[in-house]
């Protein structure tokens, strides 16, 4: 190595500062802290030769772990969280655990754990359904994002909203150069957002990534112009065989004029869930314990979504950054008797309350992480994972 030693930076979701040598024993700083599931530990480890092979150990047991740029990463479970953590220069070069995949298949880029489809990205424009308004047509979203057993738990272009796909983010009402502009509402055809180009992707034993930007672009009066850029750093990480996380981290730049959201209702990180979903057989739990009768308009830190899917039950764990803008968000949650028989639509909708101004040039970020589950989860299982996202276990070496 060209130095002896590096600065590590170590943590289950988050990072500390600390001064490490090349080969040492990791240890929690805190031993009274917990977790209740498995998680994901990274550390900074500075730029490595392809020569140099190390290994991570946990009682002379063999930790997969994967190395993207200058960090480490790895699985923490419960049983492990604590400590100690070898990290041995080795000769060994066995590193294999589960097989996680990225794929362009057709027009998707899709995330396969173990030969299974976990998470499709839509690349190409995905056309309106047969005798439907063209206008309606979309790119740069998820669908389909499915549970570790293979339950869908998302929807696209259903008949009562056909602009609805699955996970997607655009923002309802803006204020471009003087012009209101809705991205949202496709059919009003003011602006829509598409894919533009897949910047990077990776693969490995501990998780799949994939970056992608995206451009929001005015459709008034023929302008086809760009008014904000924005970048998508999407991983999958799977923590155990019944959930896996889903991190999106989202980069907005008006690339010339201030770019402005203005405060509406619904807007920006937003679900459309399975058509299996209604009323009878779903529900929707808040972090301030709010449900769907009363949700709408609350402000939460996280939301979970879950129910019958076929012969199963699963859903998802919706978790907003404390770092993000206008945190705890409000939700935009659709009451039971709004959609037919209690269709499923929730939103983190981080401008139903304020306003957000973008200036040119300048990059603004919005964090979230999904834990896409079978079974069940609680409000003690969901505050527990918001608390190791939002502060994270701190390790140092001994």
């Amino acid at each position: 190595m060209e130095h002896k030693y590096w600065k590590l930076l170590i943590s289950i979701t988050g990072c500390l500062l600390v001064s490490c040598q090349q080969n040492g024993e990791l240890i929690l700083q805190d031993t009274n802290q917990s977790i209740q599931f498995s998680s994901v530990g990274h550390a900074v480890i500075g730029q490595m030769s392809s020569e140099d092979s190390f290994e991570l150990t946990y009682k002379n047991s063999v930790i997969p772990h994967q190395i993207s740029g200058d960090t480490l990463f790895w699985i923490i479970t419960p049983e492990n969280h604590k400590g100690p953590f070898q990290w041995t220069s080795t000769n060994s070069q066995a590193n294999h655990a589960q097989v996680l995949e990225n794929k362009e298949v057709a027009e998707q880029l899709e995330v396969h754990l173990n030969h299974q489809k976990l998470v499709g990205y839509q690349m190409d424009v995905k056309e309106s359904p047969n005798g439907v308004n063209p206008a309606f047509r979309r790119s740069g979203y998820i669908h389909p994002l499915n549970t570790p057993n293979g339950n869908r738990l998302t929807r696209i272009q259903p008949e009562d909203h056909y602009h609805h796909y699955g996970l997607w983010n655009p923002w309802t009402h803006t204020l471009v150069e003087g012009d209101t502009v809705d991205f949202w509402n496709l059919a009003k055809e003011e602006g829509t957002v598409r894919f533009a180009e897949l910047l990077s992707e990776q693969s490995g034993p501990v998780f799949s990534e994939f970056k992608v930007r995206h451009e929001h672009v005015v459709l008034l009066n023929n302008q086809n112009k760009v008014a904000l850029i924005e970048t998508q750093k999407i991983r999958v990480t799977p923590i155990s065989n019944n959930a896996y996380y889903l991190d999106f981290e989202i980069n907005y730049t008006p690339p010339e004029k201030a770019f402005k959201i203005i405060e509406y209702r619904y807007g920006g990180f937003s679900w459309r869930a399975t058509e299996e979903w209604d009323k009878t057989n779903s529900r929707v739990l808040s972090s301030e314990g709010n449900t769907r009768e009363n949700a709408d308009g609350s402000l939460a830190k996280w939301y979970l979504v879950e129910g019958a899917l076929g012969d199963d039950y699963g859903g998802a764990l919706i978790m907003s950054s404390p770092k993000n803008f206008n945190h705890p968000e409000p939700l935009r949650i659709w009451p039971e008797h709004l959609s037919g028989p209690g269709d499923v639509f929730t939103n983190f909708a981080t401008t139903k309350n304020t306003d957000w101004i973008m200036e040119p040039g300048k990059s603004y970020s919005l964090r979230y992480r999904m834990i896409i589950y079978d079974g069940e989860m609680n409000a003690i299982e969901a505050e527990n994972q918001w608390e190791i996202y939002a502060q994270p276990l701190q390790y140092t070496f001994n």
